[in-house]
């Protein structure tokens, strides 16, 4: 027996407010764009990184985007000059996440 039983048992007369406060889990307020972002593939020093570009938002936004990228890939990475850099090739990975975000996204490359 939860909390919400235990309640209404102790006060079966009464209606709960709806929550007006209630919000999505995943719904940071990141402003979803009408242009696609750029999802590229490059290899500096060796190494291969996926880029990810041409957001119009706020930086602020572009950086939660970010974090959530590398948290949900396990990756290192980077925000620099209105891009998010990804150590790793992870293109197909990223446009999934991005378009269940409600994001357009384009392949460029490759």
């Amino acid at each position: 027996m939860d909390l919400q039983d235990q309640l209404k048992n102790l006060f079966p007369d009464h209606e709960p407010e709806p929550d007006q406060h209630e919000e999505d889990p995943n719904d940071l307020g990141i402003w979803i764009q009408e242009d696609p972002l750029l999802c590229k593939y490059e290899k500096r020093k060796g190494k291969p990184i996926t880029i990810i570009e041409g957001y119009t938002g706020a930086d602020s936004d572009f950086k939660i985007l970010s974090k959530e990228l590398k948290k949900m890939l396990g990756v290192g990475g980077s925000f620099k000059k209105e891009q998010i850099i990804i150590q790793g090739d992870y293109r197909d990975k990223i446009m999934t996440f991005l378009k269940d975000k409600g994001f357009k996204v384009k392949r460029v490359g490759g």
